[in-house]
């Protein structure tokens, strides 16, 4: 199975910054890491590859961010179903900060703030 694909595992980060080219730049010198960019609505994104794996994401801060949001790395966890999962974090507590949205060819995701203040981001992949 797809560790990627598992319910309950880390399986992607991206950070979000305000110049996310140098950003890029800064990681490929001191990793080593290879960047695919692709365009997207939102600016491009540069997806970061270690040898031939996508591990991560760099981008820029969005549109709508608060101006003291500062550049950081999130974690994404696998879920089986980015909706049943965000109602259930709710529930339990948590709350929704990105209810749950479509990623076009990737899946469906939503960003929660646990009951202790951490805030994540949960992703249920779209099937091969």
């Amino acid at each position: 199975m797809d560790p990627m694909k598992t319910h309950g595992a880390f399986s992607w980060c991206e950070l979000m910054t305000p110049n996310p080219k140098a950003a890029a730049d800064f990681y490929h010198q001191l990793f080593g890491w290879s960047l695919q960019t692709l365009d997207m609505p939102g600016g491009p994104y540069h997806v970061v590859k270690v040898g031939d794996t996508s591990v991560a994401g760099i981008m820029a801060m969005p549109a709508d961010a608060s101006p003291m949001m500062p550049p950081h790395w999130g974690c994404y966890i696998t879920v089986d179903n980015a909706d049943e999962s965000a109602a259930e974090a709710q529930a339990l507590g948590a709350k929704v900060i990105v209810a749950p949205t479509d990623v076009p060819g990737v899946g469906r995701f939503a960003v929660l703030q646990d009951p202790q203040g951490a805030v994540f981001s949960i992703i249920d992949y779209i099937d091969d």
